[in-house]
């Protein structure tokens, strides 16, 4: 069965400079193995393709139940920089939420 990742965790995110930081932090410990295993940065760059991210880095913390990704060239230059409607990578936080993980029943 597939649920959104809000249903899991929730998401707490900064901007710095043209770097977009969003720690994803599960509401279970019990269901931090299964983001460890389908959040990957290779997914998180999927979703945020439109983007075009230079890259994607993963940190794991799993004292914290906590991923913690690292979007480097998300922000089209940066806050102060960009032409987006609202370039700030708060924004990103909510819309990662909305990305599908496998739960089984």
């Amino acid at each position: 069965m597939k649920r959104r990742l809000h249903a899991l965790a929730h998401a707490r995110a900064g901007d710095k400079g043209d770097i977009s930081l969003i720690s994803v932090i599960a509401y279970r410990q019990a269901d931090f193995v299964l983001l460890e295993r389908q959040l990957t940065g290779e997914a998180v760059a999927r979703h945020f393709a439109r983007l075009s991210p230079d890259r994607v880095e993963r940190f794991t913390l799993p004292s914290l139940g906590a991923l913690n990704f690292v979007l480097h060239g998300a922000l089209r230059g940066g806050v102060t920089r960009s032409l987006a409607l609202d370039a700030h990578g708060k924004t990103l936080a909510s819309t990662l939420l909305e990305i599908e993980i496998d739960v089984p029943e």
